[in-house]
């Protein structure tokens, strides 16, 4: 759900483009023929996996919640080989700099990685876990926004793993590809994420959101045809990160980990919305920290409105979701004090235009915000925040349409 060290420097790209044609016109080149130049050969085959925007529940899959992501056209794709000498070798046409060259053997969680902590990371998992992976050669690209909570490492982990697991005939289904993907990031590349990111990069389908469970990973393909009802999904991107946010997410884990903790109960998905308050005062007497009961009251709250959305789209009635949108962020701004100014500038320049409901996704303190609105206003709103970032003397925000798109796939 959040991300730190990013593996690409890629950029939004406006409604209406295709962003991996996109890509291959500013690298003038694609994977496949980057492959053939630096490695040789031919690769084995092209694999992609794309980013995701998460509609509502944030903060809630370390705490073994409720989430509703969906997947995002925008993609890492990567031109693989196998290797079965234990050589590792990565390129990537997003990053500066030459081939990464690697022992698979030699393997180790250390920050010295920099960008490659990510694949790497995903084939040390594998062989962790016990499969025979021996090698690859490896050329990515991505058209998933950095830095703009819309998960590029997911991406490029998903994309590894699904790579290997064709090229290796491991037979892994989606959702252990997520979960090799998730050990790649929490113990490889030292990020406490949950499950969330990896799982919505790997499982999504095109035209659905993802509701998962992040307990024992059971989901449902939720129909998403927001053209069909004149609505249109904004994706926001304020190109800031601050700095505020470096190992402010997991401070925040920390936080849910004692509120659950001092309430006796496994995790915060084990505390019922109905007994929120009460929770809350028991917190109080026990002379819980502010920040710790502030925890508590969003997850909790966060797992009641992924119930809420879920119902709406269920019912046909997508509209009513903006309120629990705009809940969704109040709380995200007030209790867990994660959001920033150019995110809540987004927020109420939208709602000022006329939007339905708008949010902050992803980890927060920069990244993205997400806007539902008319289809037909849709112009007048994205207009209007890019007014309010130019009047607040911000750089100008990305801005497209959320398309829900299809998972990691096989493309040759």
């Amino acid at each position: 759900m959040t991300e730190t060290t990013e593996p690409s420097t890629a950029s939004a790209e406006p409604s209406g483009t295709d962003p991996d044609a996109t890509a291959a016109e500013q690298h003038g080149t694609d994977p496949a023929s980057t492959f053939t130049e630096l490695y040789g050969t031919e690769p084995d085959g092209i694999w992609a996996a794309p980013g995701r925007v998460n509609l509502i529940g944030e903060y809630t899959d370390f705490n073994d919640g409720f989430v509703l992501p969906l997947a995002l056209p925008h993609t890492a794709r990567a031109a693989v080989s196998r290797r079965d000498d234990g050589v590792l070798r990565l390129y990537s046409s997003d990053v500066p700099g030459g081939v990464v060259s690697l022992r698979v053997d030699e393997l180790a969680p250390h920050p010295g990685h920099g960008w490659a902590a990510y694949p790497a990371g995903v084939l040390w998992a594998l062989r962790e876990a016990g499969h025979p992976v021996t090698g690859a050669d490896i050329a990515l690209t991505s058209t998933v926004p950095t830095g703009a909570g819309l998960s590029s490492s997911a991406a490029l982990e998903v994309v590894t793993a699904l790579a290997l697991n064709d090229l290796f005939d491991l037979g892994l289904p989606a959702a252990e590809l997520a979960v090799t993907g998730r050990r790649a990031e929490n113990d490889f590349v030292g990020v406490p994420c949950g499950i969330m990111d990896q799982m919505a990069s790997a499982c999504c389908t095109e035209g659905h959101a993802l509701h998962l469970d992040t307990r024992d990973l059971s989901l449902r393909q939720v129909p998403f045809d927001l053209a069909s009802q004149g609505l249109t999904l904004l994706v926001v991107d304020t190109r800031v990160k601050h700095a505020l946010g470096d190992g402010a997410y997991a401070e925040r884990r920390a936080g849910c980990e004692e509120g659950a903790r001092l309430l006796g109960i496994p995790m915060l998905r084990d505390l019922p919305y109905a007994n929120l308050d009460a929770a809350l005062t028991t917190l109080a007497d026990a002379g819980a920290d502010e920040s710790v009961i502030r925890c508590v009251r969003h997850v909790v709250g966060e797992n009641r409105r992924v119930e809420q959305v879920i119902a709406l789209l269920d019912g046909g009635d997508v509209r009513a979701a903006g309120p629990v949108l705009n809940e969704g962020h109040r709380s995200l701004r007030d209790d867990l004090r994660v959001s920033c100014p150019e995110l809540d500038l987004v927020v109420e320049a939208a709602m000022a235009a006329g939007a339905l409901g708008a949010r902050m996704t992803g980890g927060g303190f920069g990244g993205s915000a997400v806007v539902l609105v008319e289809e037909a206003a849709a112009g007048t709103v994205a207009k209007a925040v890019s007014e309010a970032f130019a009047a607040a003397g911000h750089a100008a925000p990305g801005i497209f349409d959320a398309i829900p798109s299809a998972g990691a796939r096989r493309l040759r």
